[in-house]
């Protein structure tokens, strides 16, 4: 990494630059040592974007156990079709199996999705996060008005930064919509998770994620039984700290 990394300078410069030059300036300043988040929905166009600056981009996507067939299957096709190594992080079984015994494999129906989150998902991910410097994630501000709506294009990662190890966080599709996501995949042919086809927009777990009608916003097809502000599983939980 360069010897001068200041991260609110470089964001305000960089906030209204394009994804490819957000990715241009993570790779410059950490190479190898940047990790792609891919979670198997329509972040594959970061995924993309990094892949044609530097083949060896390291991705890695986390499988909590309950993702739909399809998914598991895209996972898949992207790894081949870009020729690179995704590394799946799963669930840590001392943590879920205790979960699942004492109650059920849907108790986030009764008692809201954070716990089952929180070891399927979080303690995998701080576990990787734990390894490197910076990551990428496929955040964009209008996936979710209530918490993502001031997502930055460049951060310190206030969730998962330690007192001696600071992680910086890259979101190159900050600023895009929806529409530029899927113009680039229709004009590039990307390949797409075929869950979008059946009124999926936001893709995560099978059992948290339904289709959305016209008009609805694609956030309420996840945790659809909660509060829209709680709509976060704390991957990105930075993003709700900072509205508190």
């Amino acid at each position: 990494m360069s010897q001068t990394f200041d991260v609110a300078t470089l964001a305000a410069t960089y906030a209204d630059k394009s994804p490819q030059e957000v990715l241009k300036l993570a790779f410059e300043h950490f190479g190898d040592e940047l990790w792609i988040s891919f979670s198997g929905a329509e972040d594959v166009v970061l995924v993309d974007m990094a892949w044609k600056l530097n083949k060896n981009v390291k991705v890695f996507s986390l499988d909590t156990g309950r993702l739909h067939a399809q998914t598991y299957r895209f996972i898949e096709q992207v790894r081949e079709h870009y020729g690179i190594q995704i590394e799946v992080l799963s669930p840590d079984a001392r943590l879920l199996e205790p979960l699942v015994r004492e109650k059920g494999l849907f108790s986030f129906y009764k008692d809201g999705h954070g716990e089952c989150c929180g070891i399927r998902k979080i303690e995998p991910l701080k576990r990787k996060l734990a390894t490197v410097k910076a990551w990428a994630t496929g955040q964009r501000r209008d996936q979710s008005p209530g918490t993502r709506s001031q997502v930055a294009v460049l951060e310190l990662d206030g969730a998962f930064s330690t007192a001696d190890k600071p992680l910086y966080k890259f979101n190159p599709l900050a600023n895009m919509s929806s529409e530029e996501v899927w113009g680039y995949i229709r004009m590039l042919e990307v390949p797409y998770n075929p869950l979008h086809e059946q009124g999926f927009i936001s893709i995560g777990c099978e059992p948290c994620t339904r289709p959305v009608l016209p008009n609805q916003h694609e956030r309420e097809g996840r945790w659809w039984w909660e509060e829209a502000t709680h709509k976060e599983c704390g991957l990105h939980a930075g993003n709700l700290i900072a509205k508190n």
